[in-house]
């Protein structure tokens, strides 16, 4: 394990000391728990970004093409 020392603003340490004791867990693991969520959400950003390159319009609107257009259920209509 590392050890960061970082500064923030008073007003942003009263809202994690708040949530942290509202979600009955430690500072340390409140932070721990979003700066890893927020790595996944922009890795699975690039990964996705990266997907998208390589796609094709041509491709799917063939893939599209193969299905049958038929009217949605009663269930999955909006």
């Amino acid at each position: 394990m590392s050890t960061i020392s970082l500064r923030i603003s008073e007003s942003l340490h009263q809202s994690v000391r708040e949530l942290a004791k509202k979600e009955g867990i430690s500072i340390n693991q409140l932070i721990t728990s979003a700066l890893g969520e927020k790595i996944s959400a922009l890795i699975t950003k690039e990964y996705l970004e990266e997907k998208a390159k390589r796609g094709s319009r041509d491709k799917f609107e063939k893939a599209l093409s193969k299905v049958k257009d038929v009217e949605p259920e009663a269930r999955d209509r909006i």
